[in-house]
């Protein structure tokens, strides 16, 4: 959300964050922008976006906020970062002990999602699969397929504000039934992950922001 309280500086802290997990692989689930001059944002996050270091690389899928402001200057943004969006697409890596398939789709929001894609294109075995979708919600779509171990979500920022025996007082459309944190859909895993930035209001209560670290065993 870089053009709002997520300035140059705050984006750099998070990226050292990350980089100090060392991570394998960096995901991260959209919304880049909150609104502005693409030009302006582009200053705060190319080069913070571009010091993410994994060996498997960065990706990532758009939120509907990048869209509302422009997705094609937000997609040029990522390429000269270097980070690889997986638009309705996979990402199969290998390693000697089995293949792994990251995927993504397009914002749900916008109607941009498409999972038929993406099961075209995924190997024709029992090879795991993540998939990248920024608004929550889409995991009742998603698990119903039975193709996926794991989706992966931002969007509803936990709410920012989250009051005790209430919980959140306002969350997005797409980020109500899936809020904030773990939950089992089906046969999938879906993860809600706070993110790190804020829209207006700027003000997190009861839900601070997060970096999730994620790590996976091989079938025993």
């Amino acid at each position: 959300h870089a053009g709002t309280w997520m300035n140059y500086e705050r984006l750099m802290t998070v990226v050292d964050r990350v980089n100090e997990q060392n991570p394998d692989i960096i995901a991260i689930t959209g919304d880049y922008i909150t609104r502005g001059k693409v030009n302006w944002i582009a200053d705060i996050l190319i080069e913070p976006l571009a010091k993410l270091s994994a060996p498997d690389g960065v990706v990532s899928v758009l939120g509907n906020h990048d869209h509302w402001t422009n997705p094609g200057a937000v997609r040029e943004i990522l390429q000269t970062a270097n980070v690889q969006e997986l638009a309705n697409d996979s990402l199969i890596l290998e390693r000697v002990s089995g293949k792994l398939a990251i995927c993504g789709v397009d914002d749900v929001w916008e109607h941009k999602a498409d999972l038929d894609p993406i099961l075209a294109s995924l190997p024709n075995d029992d090879t795991p699969a993540i998939l990248l979708a920024h608004e929550p919600d889409f995991a009742d779509q998603s698990a119903e397929t039975g193709r996926f171990a794991l989706q992966l979500s931002g969007h509803s920022h936990g709410g920012q504000i989250r009051l005790p025996f209430i919980g959140a007082i306002q969350l997005p459309y797409l980020g109500e039934k899936y809020s904030m944190g773990q939950y089992q859909v089906r046969d999938m895993i879906q993860y809600t992950n706070r993110g790190v930035g804020m829209i207006p209001p700027t003000v997190r209560m009861g839900c601070p922001p997060e970096i999730t670290v994620f790590t996976l065993t091989g079938a025993v």
